[in-house]
């Protein structure tokens, strides 16, 4: 049982459960127990059959104490420690039944307890069993070129800078970087998609990747216990410990339910025994503390948060514990960041405008020194499309605008239209923008050059995602630091509805608050750019995470792979487990609520309690297991969005005084 319940296990784990916890219900210890006191509990009602009555009340007191031996040691060291738990209550019940004389009731409730205790161990170990298979997908040996001689190693004995071979089939013993040859990477293990990505000389490979394709080395970045699959695996371990507002409210109940019920069973007998005979109120006390142990309520939360988490983890999607799952249960809005989130993430140079008297490569030359040293994704765009770059010295920021430098003491400048004037070139503007376009212009000594289009491609899912969201009653909405036209035009095309372009950082946040409208708000980002938005919303959620630590580490849920479909995968996952969430609790507290009385009025006896309350722990425990239920991403299928309403478009236009240049378009 939970803390709450029983109190902390202080059993040592046998060899089998030390590792993985128990591989089978036969290897529970609980289990095993319950079953030796049902046949001793049969064999002395058989035996009691045969007239040899002595003999039947022996083994039906020797299927008590062993029933009992599961739960009743446990409750006496935490009696001795000044902590009550539901393994009190149940102890107490079970000697008073005994010295009543009512020895088989004793041994059904240890019979029963036992089963369901064994079998809420058995269902988290299954779950947590689930998760730490994850890192099995690390192979027992890696091959390392060492001295020019490969040798195979324990991944353990990895060190940076090692080169591992891998050979079509083997998975990755740890991250590393290629340095030589060319495959695809199967990540469907981790990030649970499906398509192999194409990975050359420099591409980044993440522990347990199966090479699908050509031989190639792989030069070592991280040891073993630190790859990206180990900390995925801690990372989730440590969240499902955490507690979310149902599984808090849960404790709340349960903790003092425990020493109230001691104190209403304590009342009824005394009570009792002044209105009418001791004995019998004494039973009703005893039954009365087995109909309101909160055991069920104790486990509700907390193993349906466990088997939820380890589920979305092994579909590629990490939850941060109880809290973030509860809140994801309850989005109604997901406010979605254009660039990296519904496009590609790889923009590329579409057209390149010249102004009168100069030249496509004087335009693209300009552009690149000023952005010889920006890590914007724009620029990257820009710099691929160019030749040998000389930087521009002097390169300075203009927050929502652009960039400003020199060369050769020239004054260069490059930015947004509005803080370049597009002078003859605002009908190209104009028309490569409403294509979908992020345009921006480059001036140098005053003097227009011209203009550089960039795109960055819409995601082949996004408009299947976006209608998956509605679906689901979910509203959408894109939140961008482009202009408008290029926002309009992408979700358009997704099918979204509500625009909010020429955004900073924090008015995406000061949106997210405005967006919520009473219902939960999601904010979907790149995790680092997006990051007060992020943490403004009830859930942050960080796309394509795999490898990065500042996505995992700071949003509330991280999208590992690539795939967009990813979000309404798991928020219908959250949606089910916060479903199973308030069923679990609802049943724990209809089951108390309604045996407390029947049990006080005698119309139950102890044996019919026992079998009742045990019977609703083990339909909670198999309830929270159906959380764990998900269901794999099926291969990306093009679909058309339905065709828009009217678009609800807000343009931010006041500039701010900060911000990380190169337009803030994203």
């Amino acid at each position: 049982m939970s803390d709450a319940c029983c109190g902390p296990r202080e059993e040592q784990p046998t060899e089998v459960e030390a590792d993985h916890g128990p591989q089978r219900l036969w290897q529970v210890r609980e289990l095993r127990f319950a079953a030796v006191a049902a046949a001793l509990l049969a064999a002395g009602w058989l035996v009691g059959l045969t007239g040899a009555d002595r003999i039947g009340t022996v083994l039906q007191l020797a299927s008590a104490v062993v029933g009992a031996a599961t739960f009743a040691p446990g409750a006496l060291r935490n009696v001795l420690r000044r902590r009550v738990g539901v393994g009190t209550l149940m102890t107490v019940a079970a000697i008073g039944a005994v010295a009543l004389g009512q020895i088989t009731e004793a041994a059904m409730l240890g019979v029963l307890f036992s089963i369901a205790e064994g079998l809420e161990h058995y269902a988290i170990a299954r779950t947590r069993r689930g998760l730490r298979a994850l890192l099995g997908l690390v192979p027992p040996t890696a091959t390392v070129l060492r001295d020019g001689t490969e040798v195979r190693l324990s991944p353990d004995e990895l060190v940076l800078g090692d080169r591992m071979v891998l050979r079509p089939g083997e998975r990755a013993a740890t991250d590393g970087v290629i340095r030589a040859g060319h495959t695809s990477m199967d990540l469907s293990a981790i990030t649970g998609e499906s398509v192999p990505v194409e990975a050359g000389v420099g591409a980044v490979v993440h522990a347990g990747a199966i090479n699908g394709g050509g031989a190639i080395e792989v030069e070592v970045t991280a040891l073993a216990a630190d790859s990206s699959l180990a900390r995925i695996v801690h990372i989730v371990e440590e969240a499902q410990e955490r507690k979310g507002t149902g599984q808090r409210l849960a404790d709340r109940i349960a903790r003092p339910l425990v020493p109230a019920i001691m104190v209403l069973a304590v009342a009824i007998a005394g009570f009792g025994a002044l209105l009418g005979d001791p004995v019998l109120w004494l039973e009703r006390a005893l039954v009365v503390l087995v109909a309101a142990s909160p055991c069920a309520l104790a486990i509700s939360v907390p193993l349906t948060v466990v088997a939820a988490v380890g589920a979305a983890s092994r579909q590629g999607a990490l939850v941060k514990g109880g809290a973030a799952l509860e809140e994801l249960g309850r989005v109604g809005t997901v406010a979605l960041d254009k660039t990296g989130t519904l496009t590609r993430n790889t923009p590329q140079v579409v057209a390149v405008v010249a102004a009168r008297g100069s030249s496509r490569d004087d335009v693209v030359d300009a552009a690149a020194s000023l952005e010889a040293r920006s890590e914007h994704p724009l620029a990257r765009a820009i710099l691929a499309a160019a030749g040998e770059v000389r930087p521009a010295e002097e390169v300075t920021a203009v927050p929502g605008h652009g960039l400003r430098g020199q060369r050769d003491g020239t004054p260069l400048r490059l930015g947004k239209p509005g803080w370049v004037d597009p002078g003859p070139l605002a009908g190209e503007v104009e028309r490569l923008q409403a294509a979908g376009a992020t345009v921006v212009l480059v001036e140098r000594d005053d003097a227009l050059l011209g203009a550089i289009a960039v795109r960055d491609e819409l995601r082949s899912e996004a408009g299947e995602v976006v209608s998956r969201l509605h679906e689901l009653d979910i509203g959408t909405a894109m939140l961008t630091g482009d202009n408008t036209r290029t926002a309009t035009a992408l979700a358009t095309r997704a099918g979204i509805t509500e625009v909010h372009a020429e955004l900073l950082p924090e008015d995406k946040a000061t949106l997210v608050t405005r967006l919520r409208n009473g219902r939960g708000i999601a904010m979907v980002g790149d995790g680092v750019n997006d990051a007060p938005a992020l943490a403004t919303a009830d859930v942050g959620i960080a796309m394509g995470a795999m490898g990065t630590d500042v996505a995992i580490e700071t949003a509330d849920v991280a999208l590992m792979g690539e795939d967009l479909r990813h979000l309404p995968q798991v928020l219908a996952h959250a949606r089910h487990a916060r479903r199973v969430m308030l069923q679990n609790v609802g049943l724990s507290l209809a089951i108390i609520g309604v045996l407390i009385p029947l049990a006080a009025f005698g119309v139950l006896g102890l044996a019919t309690v026992v079998f009742i309350h045990e019977f609703a722990e083990v339909l909670v425990i198999a309830n929270a297991i159906r959380a764990a239920k998900s269901t794999p991403l099926p291969e990306v299928t093009a679909t058309t969005p339905p065709a828009p309403q009217a678009l609800n478009l807000t343009v931010v236009g006041a500039p701010k005084q900060n911000g990380s240049g190169c337009c803030d378009a994203c």
